[in-house]
């Protein structure tokens, strides 16, 4: 079968110390941990890992590639679509179809749900981490900040995430759960609908301080539909215990019809009034 390798460089031999080569051998084995037990639709399949080893060779179409004893690979499923990210940045000018918008939402959605019906806080949702495959489904990758979550939440600090991303009890260095993931995903759906990037214009210490400080979050384009619009609002609300459940959000996001339309209008068409039109958007 066709695999991704992901591949983790340790520098070449004494450029670490031991207390950092220490830490990331840590993380790898965190990665592996957290990934290796995940079986879902909505998941990236996991198939491997090493730590280390001598006389790897690595299949490619150019024949084999030999790999240097300090490297450590985890091999997973290899899904021909690429990131989200890619693909929303291809659909830019024209935007997404409605039902596909709401149906990458939902693959992105019970994925997560997944996860933490396993006790697992992603902690890096962002569209870079979700791949899809040749029939356009979206499966989550990179579990290299994911860890289980503590019963504890003052156990979970710190910040971990990209910034854009990241919640504000995140950004504040404050305890967190799996709320943060729920924050992440609204985002996320911003960006799915309007194949665009939040906060362009931003630096990362401008949106730090607007996010937590001025409740800063990307505007809802006139166009969205009520019903997609309050799932954003909602998964993104400043108080984590305000925010659905992932669970919650696959039945909101379940419910929406999409026969109607409703996709992002594109900048460049007229926006006029829908009064008298039976179909909005693509």
């Amino acid at each position: 079968m066709d695999v991704a390798v992901k591949l983790l460089e340790w520098g070449e031999e004494g450029n670490r110390t031991e207390a950092e080569l220490a830490s990331l051998r840590s993380s790898f084995t965190q990665e592996v941990a957290v990934w290796h037990k995940l079986e879902h639709p909505n998941v990236t399949k996991f198939i491997g890992a090493t730590m280390g080893s001598t006389d790897l060779n690595i299949q490619t179409e150019n024949g084999l590639i030999a790999m240097p004893s300090n490297v450590c690979c985890v091999v997973v499923e290899y899904l021909q679509g690429g990131a989200l990210k890619s693909f929303l940045i291809k659909n830019r000018r024209k935007k997404l179809a409605f039902r596909v918008v709401v149906q990458v939402a939902l693959d992105l959605a019970r994925g997560l749900s997944y996860l933490h019906s396993k006790k697992i806080v992603h902690r890096d949702v962002k569209t870079e981490n979700m791949l899809l495959d040749k029939t356009r489904t979206l499966k989550i990758a990179d579990f290299g900040v994911a860890r289980v979550e503590a019963s504890n939440p003052n156990d979970m600090t710190g910040e971990t995430g990209t910034l854009g991303y990241m919640a504000p009890e995140v950004l504040n260095g404050n305890p967190y759960n799996r709320k943060c993931d729920v924050y992440s995903f609204g985002i996320c759906l911003w960006e799915i609908y309007c194949c665009d990037m939040p906060y362009p214009d931003l630096s990362f210490s401008e949106v730090t301080s607007a996010v937590v400080r001025q409740n800063l979050r990307p505007e809802i384009p006139r166009c969205c539909p009520s019903s997609l619009a309050n799932v954003m609002k909602r998964c993104w609300d400043a108080n984590p215990d305000k925010r659905p459940e992932m669970d919650e959000v696959v039945a909101m996001l379940e419910a929406i019809d999409t026969s109607k339309g409703g996709g992002m209008i594109p900048p460049d068409q007229p926006q006029g009034c829908f009064c008298f039109r039976k179909y909005r958007g693509p």
